[in-house]
């Protein structure tokens, strides 16, 4: 049996009304646990916020541009039978293509590409 489970910005020490900066996911994306799902910014920190659970994304509750503080719910993640065996058959290398894991998840791709960038604009 699935549920979903709603997954939450951590302690974030002092800062509060944090804005998104970007999204990591979409729904019906598999993420597997610790998994970076969305980029905060404040004045003195970029950081990525990881999933708890496995499972597939099914509701995204922010956008970009969105003020978030610890305990503000992101989205609501599948978990259980069915979002497992999602989340295992995405992250299950398949010859000729990338694991999605690695799309998202931390020291990725994706990700390493992201912070190069950021390096570059400042």
């Amino acid at each position: 049996m699935s549920r979903l489970i709603e997954v939450s910005v951590p302690d974030i020490g002092d800062y509060s009304d944090v804005p998104v900066i970007e999204l990591l996911v979409q729904p019906g994306d598999s993420v597997a646990a610790e998994d970076a799902i969305v980029t905060l910014e404040s004045d003195k920190a970029t950081m990525d916020v990881p999933t708890t659970h496995a499972g597939v994304v099914r509701e995204l509750l922010i956008k970009v541009g969105d003020r978030v503080s610890q305990g503000t719910v992101l989205m609501r993640i599948e978990a259980g039978a069915e979002g497992a065996r999602q989340a295992a058959d995405r992250a299950s290398v398949r010859p000729g293509t990338q694991q999605h894991g690695a799309q998202h998840g931390r020291g990725g791709q994706r990700d390493q590409q992201r912070y190069a960038d950021r390096r570059r604009e400042r």
